[in-house]
């Protein structure tokens, strides 16, 4: 049976050692999205947005508290399991698209599947390119493309595995005003097409809109967003 939560937070914070002591940078986080479901996470910068990202996305350690990850309890995992679980069931996109420069579009989206040995690799990558509307872009690399296309590869990238749970973090952040609806659209038809998880983490309060749930993070303690 489906688990009805894709990701529970628990009473999570986050400490770090300074030299002028500790600093909290999250503080008693509870957090529970629906499978299925689109969830923003709102704050400006500095809020401790990126934090909670690499928390909730096994990157990193709380220092207290429980994270359940599509069903698993991230405590009990080493970092290989991790690791496992990330490339099998989790996407990422990010503000600075984090393509690698020396591969083609083709081959940056091939990449997840080749890291868990999937088979017909190539036939797939090329489906969710065309998926993006970047059939014609197959055999450029970053550099030969703009901002835009850019970042259609990444959403590429992360829908190729079909992702249960998919992390996008700031996503429109480095994209003008047009390019960035535009991508915004093309998330959330592939999240609905594929009925997956979405955390979006961001500090535009409009983008924010398009999601079920919305919480917003201030000074490391999380609210549900009125």
């Amino acid at each position: 049976m489906q688990d009805p939560f894709s990701l529970v937070a628990k009473q999570v914070t986050k400490t770090v050692t300074a030299p002028e002591g500790i600093l909290t940078l999250l503080q008693d986080v509870n957090l529970s999205i629906p499978t299925g479901k689109a969830c923003a996470i709102l704050g400006t910068s500095g809020a401790g947005k990126s934090t909670l990202l690499g928390l909730l996305a096994g990157l990193d350690n709380p220092s207290s508290g429980e994270i359940h990850l599509l069903g698993q309890a991230l405590h009990q995992l080493n970092e290989d399991e991790r690791a496992q679980l990330r490339a099998r069931s989790i996407g990422f996109v990010f503000q600075s698209f984090q393509l690698l420069p020396h591969l083609t579009a083709l081959e940056n989206v091939m990449l997840p599947l080749e890291l868990i040995a999937a088979e017909s690799i190539k036939e797939r990558a090329i489906e969710v390119l065309a998926s993006v509307g970047l059939e014609h872009r197959l055999h450029h690399t970053p550099l030969q493309l703009s901002g835009g296309e850019q970042q259609r590869v990444a959403v590429a990238r992360a829908f190729v595995l079909q992702p249960a749970l998919l992390f996008a973090d700031e996503p429109t952040g480095n994209l003008d005003q047009a390019t960035g609806a535009h991508i915004i659209e093309l998330l959330f038809t592939l999240q609905a097409q594929h009925g997956t998880t979405l955390v979006l983490v961001t500090h535009d309060t409009q983008l924010a809109q398009h999601c079920s749930y919305r919480y917003t993070l201030n000074q490391g303690i999380l609210q549900v967003h009125s």
